[in-house]
């Protein structure tokens, strides 16, 4: 059994995010960047089934600039066992939108065959919760989104969900695409040895072309803007003013 994980490379959610003098976009000089936290949590489940003898061989894709390479070694250290990089700089020069990147994960598992796809539920940087969704369209696979436990049953995954009622656990038929919450594990820290390994894994690069798929942007930012600062909180001397200031002043009921 092979398992696919996609990756992305984002601003550290340590970083705090700045804006571009020009409101074009977020500001990327000089700043750390890192794994997607929730991809993290994807590699971590596909490495615990592949120790627990479930799993054959884990692969990681990454899609965007040549410097993704390093989020990809970081993966290869936690234990993965190949990478991809499909190499996107000389196509786009800000994020690539989820449809393409869902139809360039769709190409490489036609290639790679893989009996099941865990991939993070949305990336922190455009928050956008739909690669997942529609990759499962595109392959005409069964979906699992918002995981918080997965197990492997035969040629089935049994999956609890989080929903707004709670937990729901389903069974979907493979090969499906499973989308990651933050409660399913915890990432492990990639030692130093594995980090040392992890540069003679083997990293193929690719481009956009070597697919046929087209990444041009559909999408334009028109303005980005930073949300504006909170303001301090103030005390009340009674239930009666609360209600007054939740109903006159913030709007909320």
């Amino acid at each position: 059994m092979k398992v696919l994980v996609p990756v992305k490379r984002v601003i550290d959610y340590n970083v705090k995010v700045r804006v571009k003098a020009d409101g074009s976009g977020v500001d990327l000089a000089n700043v750390k960047m890192s794994m997607n936290p929730f991809d993290e949590i994807a590699v971590e489940e596909a490495i615990r089934l592949r120790e627990k003898g479930t799993v054959e061989e884990v692969v990681v894709v990454s899609i965007g600039v040549k410097q993704s390479q390093e989020t990809l070694r970081t993966a290869l250290a936690m234990g993965a066992d190949r990478a991809i990089l499909i190499n996107a700089s000389d196509d786009v020069h800000n994020d690539i939108e989820p449809l393409a990147v869902a139809k360039l994960l769709a190409a490489v598992v036609k290639e790679e065959e893989p009996d099941l796809v865990i991939a993070g539920k949305q990336a922190i940087d455009n928050d956008m919760n739909a690669t997942g969704q529609m990759l499962s369209a595109l392959l005409g696979w069964s979906q699992a989104t918002f995981a918080s436990e997965l197990a492997i049953e035969g040629d089935s995954a049994v999956v609890t969900r989080e929903v707004d009622g709670g937990l729901q656990t389903i069974k979907v038929k493979m090969p499906t695409i499973v989308t990651v919450d933050l409660r399913l594990n915890e990432p492990r820290y990639a030692s130093l040895p594995n980090i040392m390994k992890a540069k003679k894994k083997p990293l193929e690069e690719k481009t956009p072309a070597d697919y046929g798929v087209d990444v041009t942007a559909r999408l334009s930012v028109v303005k980005t803007t930073e949300p504006p600062e909170r303001s301090a909180g103030v005390m009340v001397e009674s239930v009666e003013e609360l209600i007054g200031k939740l109903k006159n002043e913030a709007g909320v009921i």
